[in-house]
């Protein structure tokens, strides 16, 4: 006897059949891969969908220009309904992705879960770990206060100082003012960085569906 499937089933069925999506949202995970030290991949990338979804909701309200990006920040924070609970919700999913990726970098090293043949995925990770780090700092630097702004002149000597192609980064994301500044890191922080985010992650996740989760040493 057939049993009864609600609508949504069925139309998840029937999209699972025609898009032939079943060995990607069906994958064979080992035991060792539910424990919280291998779950931290995981983690990092529930906290970019979280800062995907808060960050549209803010971009909607921010202003990225010298003269208003601070004052729509406070704006935001006091007078965009929930806009304090969604800032927060932004701030604390940075961080969050910032401290889970760098426990699972630290977790796949001492693990030795990049030798042979998962080196290319290693260095993968290695740049969205480099990555993460700019969305922080980029967004960082989009409040547009005295720290921020301290923050920006630090990066731009760091950068700068890079042999051959500091002064192609310092043009690229600073600009040649603080007009473009403000406009290149909100650029940067909305388009550039996640864009090249989800380009690593799907290779990475691909990597790791050839390879599959590495055996502890």
């Amino acid at each position: 006897m057939a049993t009864h499937r609600s609508i949504s089933e069925r139309v998840w069925g029937w999209l699972v059949e025609r898009a032939k999506i079943e060995p990607i949202i069906t994958p064979t995970v080992t035991k060792r891969a539910l424990t919280p030290m291998y779950c931290l991949g995981g983690l990092t990338f529930f906290f970019f969908v979280l800062l995907a979804v808060t960050g549209v909701m803010l971009a909607l309200y921010y202003q990225p220009s010298p003269d208003t990006a601070y004052e729509s920040v406070v704006e935001i924070s006091t007078q965009v309904q929930y806009g304090w609970l969604i800032r927060g919700i932004h701030f604390y999913a940075a961080n969050g992705m910032l401290i889970t990726a760098i426990l699972h970098m630290i977790r796949v090293y001492f693990t030795g879960a990049y030798k042979k043949p998962r080196e290319l995925n290693w260095i993968v990770g290695v740049g969205l770990g480099a990555f993460t780090v700019m969305a922080g700092f980029t967004g960082y630097v989009l409040r547009w206060d005295q720290e921020a702004l301290g923050a920006a002149g630090v990066g731009y000597g760091i950068a700068s100082s890079i042999p051959q192609i500091g002064s192609m980064i310092t043009y690229m994301i600073w600009g040649r003012n603080t007009v473009d500044t403000c406009g290149h890191f909100f650029a940067s922080h909305v388009l550039l960085v996640p864009g090249l985010l989800i380009i690593l992650m799907a290779c990475h996740f691909w990597m790791i569906r050839r390879h599959e989760i590495a055996e502890p040493l």
